[in-house]
């Protein structure tokens, strides 16, 4: 005797917990840092923006805008890093949706700004992915994980 199976499609994101019928491709935005001039950190910078570059276009539910970069810029304080401030004003600007990015050390060192930019992001619709650990932002525990 054979049953019939009926499938089931997902209803959620399994990353974003959204409805799958709304969603289209994630506007997605990556964030390269070196911290020196060194010509080992240029390289280290230029492979870098390769990789998030056809990280990003490789799937099929994100949309590559482009790679933000910060170039011979220390993490401690984010006043003088052009890069990241033009990516948090487009991203507040509704042109990002997402942010891919190494990790938490490359974001910001000092966790302050890291929250503060977070959940500034988070409040205007934009999440980031920090790589190395594994964390979404609109994680329930993404926040947690940061600190």
């Amino acid at each position: 005797m054979s049953r019939a199976v009926t499938v089931i499609p997902a209803t959620k994101n399994k990353f974003t917990a959204m409805p799958t019928a709304s969603i289209a491709k994630r506007r997605t935005a990556g964030y390269a840092r070196v911290s020196t001039d060194s010509d080992e950190q240029f390289t280290s910078y230029e492979a870098q923006i390769d990789y998030y570059t056809k990280f990003i276009k490789s799937r099929d539910d994100w949309e590559f805008v482009t790679v933000y970069t910060d170039e011979g810029i220390s993490a401690t304080n984010t006043k003088h890093r052009d890069g990241f401030n033009q990516m948090v004003q487009d991203a507040l600007d509704g042109k990002i949706d997402l942010i891919v990015t190494k990790s938490v050390s490359r974001f910001a060192r000092n966790t302050v700004d890291s929250l503060t930019t977070v959940r500034k992001l988070k409040e205007h619709g934009t999440e980031v992915y920090f790589e190395k650990e594994n964390i979404f932002t609109f994680d329930s525990k993404g926040e947690l994980l940061i600190t």
